[in-house]
């Protein structure tokens, strides 16, 4: 099984700029994740954004969706911001035949201290045994399209019950 990576920044590539003293979305970590943990699968890594998940919007989402329509794999990982995770999501849940696992990170993959490592960890476990849709891995759990949301107070994603 070959795996396409997709990236779109977020806070999993997201570096700190000291003398502007904010964030800002750098160039993808997958790659480095991915060889640091030893990986034994055929991939490769795409990167079509390096944005904020904020600043994704509709027009992003249909490249992302038309992008994933024409192409020739089966399994995808998403790297995406979690601020608007579920609407692209929910955007890509008529891709019929693919497996789409969409992760991200809490606090940037430069960080000594992350979740980005673990979570794209989960979406490559997730990618490999789920059935043909459109999934959010995020923390240890999986979600279905359309049945996730994040809940900004407690910085975390939680089921919406449903699907």
């Amino acid at each position: 099984m070959r795996i396409r990576f997709i990236t779109t920044g977020g806070t999993i590539d997201k570096i700190y700029f000291d003398a502007l003293s904010q964030f800002e979305v750098g160039e993808s970590v997958v790659q480095h994740i991915l060889t640091d943990g030893l990986v034994d699968f055929e991939y490769d890594v795409v990167s079509l954004f390096q944005k904020d998940s904020l600043e994704i919007d509709d027009d992003d989402r249909k490249v992302l969706h038309d992008f994933i329509a024409n192409d020739d794999a089966t399994h995808y990982i998403i790297t995406h911001g979690t601020d608007t995770m579920p609407e692209t999501a929910e955007v890509l849940s008529d891709l019929d035949g693919r497996t789409i696992v969409i992760t991200g990170a809490l606090t940037p993959a430069r960080f000594r201290t992350t979740d980005a490592v673990f979570n794209v960890g989960m979406a490559v476990a997730t990618v490999q045994v789920a059935k043909p849709g459109v999934y959010i891995s995020m923390s240890g759990q999986v979600f279905e399209a359309g049945a996730v949301r994040k809940n900004r107070a407690e910085n975390r994603f939680e089921s919406t019950g449903r699907n």
